[in-house]
């Protein structure tokens, strides 16, 4: 879906992935599972809410309201003297609505956070500058980001996923597994890619938005916001 690229993992680098979930989430009830770090508590407690309107008579600020369909849980994992503890916690959200959303998701399971652990070893396999004591490091972040959006598309596009195959009866015959990309399982395509349908696939340019400016526009900025921006 997206990520973001920095040398340091600091409440920057966090609160920019923040900013980009947000962007790409639907307007449906979704659960965010982070790790120990507080940062991205933080992160993620900024970006998810709105100001609630000023009630007639009130000044100052408006109040920052969390979504009430947003729930965050955190995993702490602490070793202490060679035992390994892992705590769940709810750090926003009601008990109920996350234990319906991790039923939807994955059916069974806990607060935990295998999906993304799941997702950053094939990040490592794939992409040798992530991975320890390397001799290809990445001179560029530009570098590193192309390649994460690569292995990223090939990843959603391009390769069936196991646990997203289906059980197709075929009658007297028994049975048969139908093999599924996530990009099918998303619906937005019905066929598993090529890694040459991918890169010939043109991706269309960002929407036009006129040039900020001070006054009344121009008649040809008009005439130009009317043709693209509508």
């Amino acid at each position: 879906m997206g990520g973001v690229i920095s040398p340091k993992r600091d409440l920057d680098l966090i609160q920019a992935l923040a900013d980009k979930v947000r962007k790409m989430a639907l307007c449906r009830p979704l659960l965010l599972a982070v790790d120990g770090l507080a940062s991205y508590v933080s992160a993620f407690r900024n970006t998810f809410r709105s100001k609630f309107p000023r009630l007639e008579g009130e000044t100052g600020r408006c109040k920052l309201v969390a979504w009430r369909d947003i729930a965050i849980v955190q995993v702490v994992k602490q070793r202490i003297e060679g035992v390994l503890n892992v705590e769940r916690r709810i750090v926003q959200g009601a008990e109920g609505m996350v234990e319906r959303l991790i039923q939807t998701t994955q059916g069974v399971g806990v607060i935990n956070t295998a999906f993304i652990e799941r997702l950053n070893a094939t990040f490592r396999q794939r992409i040798h500058s992530l991975t320890r004591r390397t001799r290809t490091l990445a001179q560029r972040s530009t570098t590193l980001a192309a390649g994460m959006y690569l292995v990223g598309c090939f990843y959603n596009f391009c390769d069936f996923h196991h646990s997203l195959r289906l059980k197709l009866s075929v009658g007297s015959f028994g049975y048969r597994w139908v093999q599924r990309t996530p990009a099918i399982v998303a619906r937005l395509t019905d066929h598993q890619w090529t890694p040459t349908e991918l890169f010939h696939f043109k991706v269309p340019p960002p929407r036009w938005e006129p040039p900020k400016q001070r006054g009344r526009p121009s008649t040809a900025i008009l005439q130009l916001a009317h043709q693209w921006a509508s």
